[in-house]
């Protein structure tokens, strides 16, 4: 065998695994989030800048502020997942680097003192990290429904601030009936794989 994950993990984080768009309403506890996010922290960023910001939207209220930004087709999931997180990208993340990146103090400046630079960057890694997250949910046995469907401005000024860019919307529960729309094909390896 190629792969030294076991076959059942690798089904349950990748073959078997499905963008959900019903959930039960069974909760999603804060511990399930922390054991999710102690996880995928050790996912790789470029100079470990760590950028992916997760803003989780579990009041009543804030949900309510949140539904009507997105598009018409991610409304009702929304509205009824359990756990409904905003993932971002910390357009500030160099001020982490000291803590971060200890072993070169100077990295901050020398690389990240211009905020196009920045904004490359965090959207870059913390797209990384959406990704690492997503594989997380999946490996505490629930479902992501991650979606791009909505209104980023708006998003971002009624849950952000300036330093912030949304990057995805991420419904997470267990599947509830009729969960999975038809699997999309993927491509074959020799579509993609090039070897020069």
């Amino acid at each position: 065998m190629s792969l030294v994950l076991d076959p059942a993990a690798q089904d349950l984080l990748f073959r078997e695994a499905r963008t959900a768009n019903t959930f039960t309403d069974e909760p999603v506890s804060d511990e399930q989030v922390q054991a999710i996010y102690d996880l995928v922290k050790y996912g790789p960023t470029a100079f470990n800048q760590s950028p992916l910001r997760i803003t989780l939207v579990r009041s009543a209220e804030a949900r309510e502020r949140l539904v009507p930004h997105m598009a018409e087709g991610n409304r009702p999931k929304t509205a009824t997942a359990p756990l409904v997180a905003i993932l971002s990208a910390d357009n500030e993340f160099h001020e982490e680097l000291p803590q971060l990146f200890p072993h070169a103090p100077g990295i901050k400046d020398a690389f990240f003192s211009e905020r196009p630079t920045r904004e490359r960057a965090a959207g870059l890694n913390a797209a990384l990290q959406a990704a690492y997250f997503i594989v997380g949910v999946r490996a505490a046995g629930l479902a992501a429904g991650p979606m791009t469907g909505f209104d980023f401005a708006g998003v971002q000024k009624e849950f952000l601030d300036d330093n912030h860019t949304p990057l995805m919307i991420v419904n997470i529960g267990r599947p509830g009936a009729d969960a999975w729309f038809d699997r999309s094909p993927r491509l074959d390896y020799e579509q993609v794989v090039t070897t020069i």
